[in-house]
């Protein structure tokens, strides 16, 4: 794959100070490339064969320099073959890049590892989003129909986006939505009119000169608080790191007027190896007051990499963790590692009895996405299980350290998210991404209380076609006291969607971009929020 939702999403957003002494547009995007693009590409262009495409000696590359141009700028979805290999992924655009750092990131792609090609002008470039834009193309990327509600629900779209959104967060009572793209620009959306507008640019709060910067983390407190999750590549030596700022803002306004954000909590460690960074993403605040964060993993299945500028050491004691932070200790915030070995927990939710659920990213190696039953002090399996107790396939990592003791993740009796009462699995489909998840409380009609909504992206991996779809799960304990679930499709066909906000009698659906399915062979454009209601 070229990448997935389980991976942090790249961004951009690179330092001025950084470039300043690049005098070229060959040397800037030099310099663009290796933050950017060199993660997956690879630093010398070389890709991963079968799996990410190579930039060097590329024949796709240099046949359209135009297309080129596109792919950067919109993302590509679908099979291409390239060198006379097919490659059959996903790659997401990247975020914050402006006409002259695409020029200047292609000029040196062009330009290097076997490939001759002439400067990308930033003529061309504004050329080329111009005719992306233009109103009246025939190939202009669609949306989807709506898909069809369950009985007695109702299903309309409330906005399109003009950003790739990644968190959605409110308040109980309030009329307004707070929509976050992952470069930190924060967007204020009126659901009854659809009416959206930017609150809050990254600059207002973040410094994204240290280097590129991802945020995709939102949660607002009982106090009222709003907090936002930065992740920041930083090129210290002899390691890169990555520096974890949690933001957090005075009280909201009754408006939704977020103010005073500022770094509120910051820690590091060492930036993961190729595209296994997962990053640093969701928050919420707890029922017993403490906030929970979400630690990706740094690795793939706990490799070393082979980065000379990259830490070696596989995972760290703050990663593929869920972290929990006391925001009223004195002397400032604590963190402590509340639960071990969850490798990418995109989503958590509690339920009425106050026991907390999580949604994780399984790896490379085709093993299901995982629903777990957290509780402290407890490890999930990460990387030496995955799911009920297989055994990782990973022979690198070896045997976990002795008396370790991990606990299986929830087994899926199905009918649905891959699951059945005969093949029960532990818990989704394989790649499906499981991503925004909520609980279906008081609020919610009769037959759906005391069940997870659970969104699911959708893979990134040309031979599979799973998720992009909303499921219910109906957790129950069996003779022996161990949650069981029962899963049932809710929503689907949906374009990956990416997080749920559960509000009163309504639910808003946030899709990431605009196809359906893997096979769609389209560009990733922004999407659109939904809103169920009944």
């Amino acid at each position: 794959m070229w990448l997935r939702l389980g991976l942090a999403l790249f961004s951009a957003l690179i330092s001025s100070a950084g470039l300043r002494g690049a005098e070229t547009s060959f040397e800037r995007g030099r310099l663009l490339y290796g933050v950017t693009c060199a993660t997956c590409h690879q630093p010398q262009g070389e890709g991963i064969k079968g799996i990410i495409p190579p930039l060097a000696a590329s024949d796709y590359l240099m046949a359209d320099e135009r297309r080129s141009v596109r792919i950067v700028l919109q993302g590509l979805s679908g099979p291409v073959v390239v060198n006379g290999i097919e490659y059959n992924g996903v790659m997401p655009p990247p975020v914050g890049l402006d006409d002259a750092k695409v020029a200047d990131i292609l000029t040196y792609v062009r330009a290097s590892w076997g490939n001759q090609g002439p400067p990308v002008t930033v003529a061309t470039v504004a050329s080329v989003r111009a005719e992306l834009a233009a109103p009246d193309r025939p190939d202009r990327d669609p949306f989807e129909p709506l898909p069809q509600p369950p009985a007695g629900f109702t299903l309309r779209e409330v906005v399109r986006l003009p950003q790739h959104g990644v968190r959605l967060a409110s308040l109980p009572g309030a009329d307004w939505i707070f929509v976050l793209n992952n470069g930190g620009d924060l967007f204020r959306l009126e659901p009854a009119t659809g009416n959206l507008v930017r609150v809050l640019a990254t600059k207002d709060y973040a410094d994204p000169t240290r280097g590129p910067l991802d945020v995709i983390g939102m949660t607002i407190d009982t106090q009222r608080r709003l907090y936002l999750v930065a992740n920041q590549r930083v090129s210290t030596k002899p390691h890169h790191t990555a520096e974890i700022t949690i933001h957090r803002s005075e009280p909201l306004t009754n408006e939704g007027r977020p103010q005073g954000v500022k770094p509120w909590f910051r820690i590091d460690y060492p930036w993961g190896v190729r595209p296994g960074n997962h990053g640093v993403s969701h928050i919420a605040e707890g029922p017993d007051g403490f906030l929970y964060v979400s630690s990706g993993s740094r690795t793939d299945g706990g490799e070393a990499g082979n980065d000379p500028v990259l830490w070696t050491g596989g995972e760290h004691a703050l990663t593929a963790a869920i972290w929990r932070i006391d925001p009223r200790a004195d002397g400032g915030p604590r963190l402590e590692t509340f639960a071990s070995g969850v490798r990418n927990a995109w989503s958590f939710a509690w339920n009425e009895a106050g026991e907390l659920f999580s949604v994780s990213n399984g790896p490379d190696e085709d093993e299901p996405e995982e629903l777990d039953l957290l509780q402290r002090g407890r490890h999930y399996g990460f990387p030496y299980e995955y799911g009920a107790g297989v055994k990782t396939k990973y022979p690198r990592i070896g045997e976990p350290p002795p008396g370790l003791v991990m606990e299986p993740a929830i087994r899926n009796l199905g009918p649905a998210g891959g699951g059945s009462p005969q093949t029960p699995i532990a818990t989704f489909d394989a790649h499906s991404s499981p991503a925004g998840m909520v609980y279906c409380g008081p609020d919610w009609p009769e037959a759906w209380r005391g069940r997870f909504i659970v969104g699911r992206f959708g893979n990134f991996i040309g031979r599979f076609n799973v998720g992009f779809d909303l499921l219910a799960v109906d957790l129950r304990r069996n003779a022996a006291g161990v949650y069981e679930a029962r899963t049932e499709t809710f929503l689907a066909p949906l374009a990956r969607p990416i997080d749920l906000l559960s509000m009163g009698r309504k639910l808003y659906i946030l899709e990431y971009t605009r196809p359906v399915h893997a096979r769609a062979g389209r560009p990733l454009n922004p999407g659109r929020v939904l809103e169920l209601s009944w």
